[in-house]
């Protein structure tokens, strides 16, 4: 079976056709996202992923929209972007408990960053997650004291900005430099037939209040359930369990063998044994409390 190719943008150009194509792509509601990721997991069904990718391309574009201000191509954040979805729908465990979207926000979010780090022949510092940082939230806390020109900062505004970063004053005058240089507006409208911007056009695609509560009481109540189970581990189990499962991104075999001094193949042997054991209890005791 052949899996339809996803749409493509070739340029800014296309913009409004290409969110025209993606909205043709229907919502997956959480049973029908489970199905196809275990489909894909287990039996590597190609049609699931497609399902998976297409149903989510609205969030890579949401995402992308919003780094816009670095005067980079639409074209390339957005397939950036996207190269961030498919990595998170293959690394998706469909068993942790939370929707894809959840997931997949931090891989587009990662890609899309480093791309424009890359990109930006002038910012050759940001390297360190602090920088990072500060790179990716000067913009946000100047717009939040409004100033929205590129003018530069008094000292009280650099110290404000420093604090609230932990960065040095010298670090946030100098990425407002280089920021200032290249900066555009954020509100810069994308269709010249109605002067709507691309994000106007895009359906909000948010639970209601009702079921968000429903979702964040049944959440909390899976949490409840997970720190049961997981104190029927030992130690070691609960420890091990709680790095490879509850972390993100999960700490690796390889730095697990060596803070506990055994070998990858054991600590995977442990992760197992751990994860059988909540796994049970989860559906014999679990499911009856």
């Amino acid at each position: 079976m052949t899996v339809s190719a996803m749409p493509s943008l070739l340029s800014d150009a296309g913009l409004s056709r290409y969110i025209q194509e993606i909205q043709k792509f229907p919502f997956l509601t959480a049973e029908q996202e489970l199905s196809m990721a275990r489909q894909y997991r287990d039996y590597g069904d190609l049609r699931a992923a497609h399902s998976l990718v297409t149903s989510h391309l609205r969030l890579v574009l949401r995402v992308a929209l919003s780094y816009r201000g670095y005067g980079l191509p639409m074209a390339d954040l957005i397939a950036e972007g996207n190269m961030g979805l498919m990595k998170a729908v293959k690394k998706f465990d469909p068993e942790r408990g939370f929707r894809l979207s959840t997931y997949a926000l931090w891989w587009v979010k990662a890609t899309i960053q480093e791309f424009i780090l890359k990109s930006w022949s002038l910012v050759k510092i940001g390297t360190t997650a602090s920088q990072k940082k500060l790179f990716f939230n000067l913009r946000k806390l100047k717009n939040k004291m409004r100033m929205f020109d590129d003018t530069a900062l008094s000292p009280d505004q650099a110290k404000s900005i420093a604090t609230t970063l932990e960065v040095s004053v010298d670090d946030v005058h100098q990425m407002n430099a280089r920021l200032s240089g290249t900066d555009h507006s954020l509100n810069v409208t994308v269709f010249d037939d109605d002067g709507q911007q691309a994000i106007d056009k895009l359906a909000d695609t948010q639970d209601n209040h009702d079921v968000t509560y429903a979702q964040r009481e049944e959440a909390d109540l899976r949490g409840q359930r997970l720190k049961l189970a997981m104190n029927t581990l030992k130690d070691r189990e609960q420890a091990i369990f709680s790095a490879r499962y509850l972390q993100d991104p999960p700490q690796t075999l390889e730095v697990l063998s060596q803070t506990y001094a055994i070998s990858r193949e054991r600590v995977r042997q442990i992760e197992k044994q751990a994860f059988d054991k909540v796994k049970a209890w989860m559906l014999t005791t679990g499911s009856a409390a």
